[in-house]
Parts: C-alpha cells; structure tokens; sequence
C-alpha cells in the first residue's frame, strides 16, 4: 500500500509537473508573442520618429535658404530703385564744364560705388565684350566688317550684378 501510495504520489507530482511546464510553455508562448507585438510596435515608432527628424532638418534647411533668398532679392530690390540715381549723377558728370559742383558730384558718385561695391555689387562689362544674352539686352543690331560677331560695340545703359545675380541688363548696340 505504501508503494502504492508512493507510487501515486509520484504519479501526481509528475503531473503537477508536466501541467506546470505546460502553463510555462504557454506563458513563455504569449511573453514571446507580447515581445514580438512590442517590438514591431516600437520599430515603427522609432520610424515614425526618424521621419520626423528628417522633415525637420529639410524645413530648417528650406527655410534657411528662403531667408538667404529674401534677404538677397530684398538687398537686389533697394540697389535696382538706386541705379536710377546713379546713372543721373554720371550724366551730370558728363557735362563738360569743370566747377565746384561737378567735383561734389564726383565725390558722391566715387561714395556710391564704393558704397555699391563692398555690397557685393558689380559693373557687368560690356563694350567689346561677347554678347551674352544672360547680361546683356541688345537693343541694337549693326553689321560692321572690323568687329567680330557679336561684339558689343556701344553700351546706352550700364548692367550690375549683386553677386552672381543680376539686377540690370547692360543694354548694348551689337554687331553681326
């Protein structure tokens, strides 16, 4: 009877034993498949957050270079309103009387280049030069043996650049 008893004993634990493991195994089971779910969930938030930081830096860069755009067409605006202005000074110049006043005028237009220049402003060359449709305006065509073909032989208006942007086509006379 005691064998028995040991027997079923023995029988009990080892069934206790196997549902244990069993209740392990499927709780190992769904740990796995929790951890799985979890895993997905956090590699398509570190996703998610790697896209967000992508679209971030492109709007700084964006908007960095809309800045520097405006800046640099704000800047091109106000000298484009002033070549006006210069260009009168250097007609007044152009008078051939010598006098006290057109010395001033010297002095202010020698100021406004200057002033012009270290902003980054520069006179677009032109007579004798190669016509180049990406400076120039040719407004007019002459046909001249001595010239080579499309040489500026006469400029009526002054071009400038800011940088490497234009604010005013040199308006010329080419020839063919």
């Amino acid at each position: 009877m005691k064998k028995e008893k040991e027997t079923l004993e023995k029988e009990e634990m080892i069934e206790e034993t196997a549902e244990e493991t069993a209740e392990a195994e499927a709780t190992d089971e769904a740990s796995e498949a929790e951890a799985d779910g979890l895993k997905k969930q956090y590699d398509e938030l570190y996703d998610k957050h790697l896209r967000t930081l992508a679209e971030y830096e492109n709007y700084k860069r964006r908007t960095q270079k809309e800045k520097d755009e405006t800046y640099v067409n704000a800047q091109a605006d106000t000298v484009s309103k002033l070549l006006p202005v210069l260009d009168n000074l250097e007609r007044a110049l152009a008078t051939e009387e010598s006098s006290p006043f057109k010395d001033g005028i010297e002095m202010i237009v020698k100021q406004l280049l200057e002033t012009l220049e270290k902003m980054g402003v520069s006179e677009i060359e032109a007579v004798g030069a190669q016509f180049d449709p990406n400076l120039h305006s040719a407004v007019m065509h002459i046909e001249d043996e001595e010239q080579g073909e499309n040489v500026i032989v006469e400029q009526f208006q002054k071009g400038y650049m800011l940088k490497d942007k234009v604010i005013r086509y040199s308006m010329v006379k080419v020839a063919n």
